[in-house]
């Protein structure tokens, strides 16, 4: 390995390191207040969201991820699965990308589980894994738009939202979602 390449890693280590926020990991009550308030602006900034969300079995909702890079990259955050309005655990999600990257960047994340079969799955499976234990489907809707819930088959789905409510087509493949005590 030339010894640029080790400079670049190690900067791009450092530069990740300085630019994650600060502070402890999150409580429980503090978890639960950002999803509440996450699935609000969801539900009133796309219409039919709230339709969705009924029919979901079960809803992980991930209020803040946030990504920085510099070459290499990281990503970080932590949430709640709600199942019938109440939480039924906490987790947290976690991935690594390498590539043209720089900057820091916060979203939300809100994945609707629509069947109990792949509920269960999620719930059975240790450091879940997306795209190798189960896949989502990313639904892209602008602000004012509208999901149509007699659309949308398939048994895990996917909403980011950045801070405005816009939508990302963004990916979460290769993502591992793993419960955590609180």
């Amino acid at each position: 390995m030339s010894r640029k390449l080790i400079w670049i890693a190690l900067f791009s280590l450092v530069a990740i390191v300085t630019a994650a926020p600060r502070g402890e990991a999150a409580s429980a009550p503090e978890i639960d207040a950002g999803v509440s308030e996450t699935l609000d602006r969801f539900f009133y900034k796309i219409g039919g969201a709230r339709e969705l969300a009924h029919n979901a079995v079960g809803i992980l909702v991930f209020p803040s991820v946030v990504k920085a890079g510099f070459g290499v990259g990281g990503e970080y955050g932590e949430g709640a699965l709600r199942i019938r309005g109440r939480t039924a655990g906490y987790y947290n999600t976690l991935s690594a990308s390498f590539g043209f990257q720089l900057g820091v960047q916060a979203r939300s994340v809100v994945i609707m589980f629509m069947t109990e079969q792949a509920l269960n799955q999620f719930r059975r499976t240790a450091g879940w894994k997306v795209g190798v234990d189960g896949s989502i489907a990313i639904i892209t809707v602008g602000i004012g738009g509208s999901i149509d819930t007699n659309k949308i088959t398939s048994p895990v789905v996917g909403f980011i939202l950045d801070p405005k409510g816009l939508m990302y087509n963004l990916t979460l493949e290769g993502s591992k979602i793993t419960r955590i005590s609180r």
